[in-house]
């Protein structure tokens, strides 16, 4: 059905200069005519490009901005590659000056926790010999040893109780938490007055692997 109305629409195009003068194509298309006998004859209509007669090469994918990608692909690739073969960066840098006041506040930070750590490690340590019956059995021990020694109503009695022991526990961490803020502040002033004679000491740091 379709062929017949092709045919027809060709025929239609050809007109009547079709039948008088025999096989007549219209495009690529050739309609038989009825006199095998006609050669037919292609018209190439006027502004028709002629049909390529070489094999046709397909265009490259993307164009100039693929092979722009692609350059970029390389040269990143190239800059990973060398910074692997190079290694971890590393980066040698003095320290030439600490700041006293920073210092102080940290040490003092420092100092405290272990203070509140002393006192809370004591107390705990005290409630657990004490459960064990330890500081009872010393203070029996104690108590006979100053009678005996103390026989004429002029000794003193010694117990070991748990306000004495968190007592000098908090003491010693009192004394702890001074003497460290002091100390470490000091040491800053020392590290600065050297630092500024011999140039102050070398860090390196580096990059992980």
């Amino acid at each position: 059905m379709t062929e017949a109305k092709t045919h027809e629409t060709a025929a239609a195009r050809s007109g009547p200069s079709a039948n008088g003068q025999g096989n007549r194509t219209v495009g690529r298309a050739t309609v038989p005519s009825a006199d095998p006998s006609a050669t037919s004859k292609f018209v190439r209509p006027p502004g028709m490009n002629p049909p390529p007669t070489g094999p046709v090469s397909a265009p490259p994918d993307g164009g100039p901005a693929k092979a722009q990608v692609a350059d970029a692909v390389r040269a990143a690739r190239a800059t990973v590659s060398a910074a692997a073969s190079r290694g971890p960066r590393r980066a040698r840098l003095h320290l030439k000056r600490i700041d006293p006041w920073s210092v102080m506040k940290f040490a003092f930070a420092v100092s405290l926790v272990l203070f509140i750590v002393m006192v809370v490690a004591t107390s705990v340590l005290y409630l657990a010999l004490d459960t064990m019956g330890v500081f009872e059995s010393i203070n029996k021990t104690l108590t006979s040893l100053i009678g005996s020694a103390g026989s004429d109503g002029k000794g003193f009695n010694l117990q070991i109780t748990a306000k004495g022991v968190i007592g000098v526990a908090a003491l010693l961490g009192v004394v702890n938490m001074v003497l460290f803020t002091a100390l470490s502040t000091l040491g800053a002033f020392i590290y600065n007055v050297c630092s500024d004679l011999v140039g102050g000491i070398e860090v390196t740091l580096s990059e992980k692997d």
